[in-house]
């Protein structure tokens, strides 16, 4: 619980390699997440190569972190395996639609943080890249993704150079709910969220984007909706391209 509590996302890393064995028991404690019928629908990508990692980052947006890490791990939604198993077991497999797909994509996600505590744990620093689905189509093909294959997740992964102050969070009595889920009071939403504004990063950050208020940092300039409609339209295209719908 102590390391689970003490997270932080690393952005800086150093330039030291990590050891494959030591990839492969992170990737290995991933693998004993729970997953679906223990049908295990999930792949992991390691990109450590100078070569496929500079393809990958631009699709990540070239952010600094993907830059920095000495590896790249791509965690995908993999019914491929799963239903070629099928095919020569004279079984008929109907997993080309979106519920294969999240019920995958929700193996892969379990796995990935499985990995970011066994890497934690092992003084390896994480952060996650939410880009990947942003640009799917793109690592796909850099990745020679098959068909019932998506990315879901990466994780740059690395001995960290920096040690960041751990982010806010808010108050445990905004996220649970006991027995049913009781909808918030507009007090209640001011009262989850003042710790968040009254930051003095936050206040900066409200200043930098010409801002009146920290949610419209979120609205206007973070996740536009422009942004969120182009990006789930391409996702759903892709979606169907890789056979997930029909």
């Amino acid at each position: 619980m102590e390391l689970l509590n003490q997270h932080v996302s690393i952005r800086k890393f150093k330039t030291q390699p990590i050891a494959y064995s030591l990839i492969e028991s992170v990737i290995y404690s991933g693998t004993k997440a729970s997953t679906t019928g223990n049908m295990q629908l999930y792949s992991v990508v390691v990109s450590e190569t100078p070569e496929v990692r500079e393809k990958l980052i631009p699709h990540h947006f070239n952010q600094n972190v993907a830059k920095s890490a000495p590896v790249l791990l791509t965690f995908v939604a993999d019914f491929n395996r799963f239903a070629k198993w099928c095919e020569i077991s004279s079984a008929n497999p109907g997993y080309d639609n979106f519920l294969s797909f999240f019920t995958a994509a929700t193996d892969a996600i379990i796995v990935a943080q499985n990995v970011c505590v066994a890497a934690e744990n092992l003084g390896l620093g994480i952060c996650y890249l939410g880009t990947t689905i942003y640009n799917a189509r793109e690592i796909v093909k850099v990745l020679n993704l098959p068909k019932l294959t998506f990315p879901v997740t990466t994780l740059a992964i690395g001995y960290p150079d920096e040690i960041p102050g751990r982010t806010d969070r808010i108050p445990l009595r905004g996220i649970i709910h006991k027995e049913k889920y009781k909808n918030y009071s507009g007090l209640d939403i001011k009262e989850l969220y003042s710790f968040k504004e009254n930051l003095e990063s936050s206040k900066q950050f409200i200043k930098e984007n010409n801002k009146d208020y920290l949610a419209q940092v979120f609205t206007d300039v973070r996740y536009k909706k422009a942004d969120n409609e182009f990006f789930s339209q391409k996702m759903m295209e892709v979606l169907r391209e890789q056979g997930f719908l029909m």
